[in-house]
């Protein structure tokens, strides 16, 4: 199957900055491997992203996976991601939006473009305006709504169309998560965890709005660190509690839950009281992140049963 070709001539060419200097991921540790060329979308370079991508973004949505051959997780991403896309057609076969992928070991400038932190990240590119969809590896069920959400959105905007609907009826758009949606679009985490806050307090048991405020928590904790340094420093202070959740945290944004949950459980281990107590509670919430199905969880879930008792 043959790369998905953008539209062309869409009016200005638009809108990021910066495509020059050096974009470092120094800390993802796993060997790369080899990625099915036809699985990767609409490969983005920064020969493409203002001359192409970003005009076509008013004619249809892009949605762009900046992954690295060294993270599993990002790795992961891509077939489910592509397979999505494969399925979302036009009357006439086409895609209904853009999949993209930006290698950012290959790609720095891109991703420094994109404002990358850690990978995996799934961004929406919508009339030029960047719109953080998610980090870590959420259930294919959640990335499928997330996708969903995004096109219906974007319609609403003049911007391709809502997906067909799957049931008679689709419900509506929660208030919360429009507002959450629009905070994002905007860059305000502070305010979408608000919003997703007050879609929980409105429907408790809805898993698209825990994930979203788990997620947005996560970059809210992560936002200004640098994890190479936040890292060593945890290394060198393995009962320092701050500091070991702060590494995991950016372990799990590059993608390695494992090393994530790793380093809490031998905090556990190490610690006593109050602060045993606050590590568990953190890594916790790192579980909400990964798929209830995926055996690193359970693996995790073990080893913590077992430092605690």
């Amino acid at each position: 199957m043959s790369t998905p070709q953008l539209p062309r001539g869409f009016g200005k060419q638009g809108g990021l900055d910066n495509l020059g200097g050096v974009f470092d991921l120094s800390t993802l540790r796993q060997p790369a491997v080899a990625i099915d060329p036809e699985e990767l979308g609409y490969v983005v370079s920064s020969a493409n992203l203002v001359s192409e991508l970003l005009p076509a973004s008013h004619d249809a949505v892009a949605i762009i996976l900046c992954w690295s051959p060294r993270s599993p997780g990002a790795q992961s991403l891509i077939p489910m991601m592509r397979a999505f896309n494969r399925d979302d057609q036009t009357p006439e076969g086409d895609p209904t939006w853009i999949f993209g992928t930006v290698n950012v070991d290959a790609e720095p400038a891109v991703a420094k473009a994109l404002q990358v932190q850690s990978v995996p990240l799934a961004i929406a590119i919508i009339q030029e305006q960047l719109v953080p969809l998610f980090e870590s590896v959420p259930p294919a069920e959640q990335v499928r709504a997330v996708i969903n959400k995004v096109l219906e959105l974007a319609a609403k905007k003049g911007v391709g169309a809502a997906p067909l609907a799957t049931e008679p009826t689709e419900a509506a758009i929660e208030p919360e998560e429009e507002a959450a949606m629009a905070a994002l679009e905007s860059g305000d985490f502070a305010a979408a965890k608000v919003a997703y806050q007050q879609w929980i307090a409105q429907s408790p048991s809805n898993s698209m709005a825990v994930l979203g405020l788990a997620q947005v928590e996560l970059l809210l904790r992560i936002e200004g660190l640098d994890p190479a340094a936040v890292k060593a420093s945890a290394d060198g202070a393995p009962t320092n509690i701050k500091l070991a959740m702060q590494a995991a945290d950016c372990d799990l944004a590059e993608g390695d839950f494992d090393a994530a949950a790793a380093r809490l459980i031998t905090t556990v281990k190490l610690t006593a009281g109050d602060e045993r107590k606050a590590v568990r509670e953190h890594l916790l919430a790192l579980f909400t992140l990964i798929d209830s199905d995926d055996p690193r969880l359970t693996k995790a879930r073990t080893q913590l049963a077992s430092a605690l008792f």
